[in-house]
């Protein structure tokens, strides 16, 4: 009897097949919708200038060349230090983002806890008004001395309001406090809670809130706009600015227009911007199967029964 039900629900639930194939066909043609684009931003990357402005963009180019990469990397070491600065920033900075934004939001998720209210309105007010950008850089200057350190490329992002109300949120509505209580009865402190039977359960949140602090340090120029004068601490995304505004200040200001035509034609514009985006986003492609793997992780560990 059980077995006859269990083939009934198992049927219930299965698709039929014309509609198991729709469902397939349109996964598919999103997930080519989704790639497609920076498939192609690859393609004119490798494609070359001169066939580009005749033809047009193609799908398979009429001739294909590596120009715009070796423009882009005459900077040599100084595009791979800029890559190597990156790296860098982007992990440790989402180290630092994880462990201020998980321990803040788990103070203020705790109902034990006698501020709660004052630290959540304190993290939410920023989210309404900030200081400017004038006392940001005054503070970050003089009053911490970070100019030219790779620490005012990390702490300006490292600590998020947003990513502190999410993960509150997420702790008040997935960490169940039998579990705390769980932890209490057997002697461990608010500590080793936190740390053992906290951190393992929220592994989705913590996933989520790495991925975006992950994009934004990867993605950030600003800071480096504004505290960064060594060159060998400019990150990937200023190096590439800086690129940009060299060739562009290279076509604007030629006297000579015979020089200036010729160099028009030999500088790879379209297919150098399209490179900038390949080396810019490929890494960074990489981090998703990573943080998906945490997500899965996170959603099979087990739950409390009541």
């Amino acid at each position: 009897m059980n077995a006859v039900k269990a083939m009934k629900k198992q049927d219930f639930h299965k698709l039929p097949p014309l509609l198991n194939v729709f469902a397939h066909v349109a996964a598919g043609l999103f997930t080519i919708a989704c790639v497609f684009p920076f498939l192609f931003v690859t393609i004119i990357s490798f494609t070359d200038e001169k066939s580009l402005n005749t033809n047009g963009y193609r799908i398979i180019p009429e001739k294909w060349s590596l120009e715009a990469y070796r423009y882009l990397f005459k900077a040599g070491d100084q595009l791979l230090m800029s890559y190597g600065v990156t790296i860098l920033v982007t992990v440790v900075g989402t180290l630092v983002s994880l462990i201020l934004t998980a321990t803040f939001a788990y103070a203020i998720s705790r109902k034990s806890f006698k501020f709660r209210n004052f630290f959540g309105f304190f993290a939410f007010f920023t989210m309404l008004f900030n200081g400017g950008l004038v006392p940001t850089y005054i503070v970050m200057t003089q009053l911490l001395g970070l100019k030219d350190s790779l620490w005012a490329l990390v702490l300006p992002l490292a600590g998020n309001a947003f990513y502190i109300m999410i993960m509150r949120t997420f702790f008040v509505t997935s960490v169940p406090d039998a579990i705390i209580e769980s932890g209490k009865i057997d002697g461990a402190g608010e500590f080793g809670i936190f740390v053992r039977l906290v951190l393992p359960l929220s592994l989705p949140g913590l996933a989520t809130i790495g991925l975006f602090s992950t994009l934004g340090y990867w993605n950030d120029w600003f800071n480096a706009l504004l505290y960064i004068d060594t060159p060998n601490l400019v990150p990937l995304q200023s190096m590439l600015m800086r690129i940009e505004n060299s060739m562009q200040f290279l076509l604007q200001n030629t006297s000579n227009p015979s020089v200036g035509i010729g160099l028009l034609q030999s500088l790879p514009q379209d297919t150098s911007r399209m490179a900038m985006v390949v080396l810019a986003t490929g890494p960074i492609i990489f981090a998703y199967p990573f943080f998906q793997r945490y997500f899965i992780q996170g959603l099979t560990i087990g739950a409390v029964k009541e």
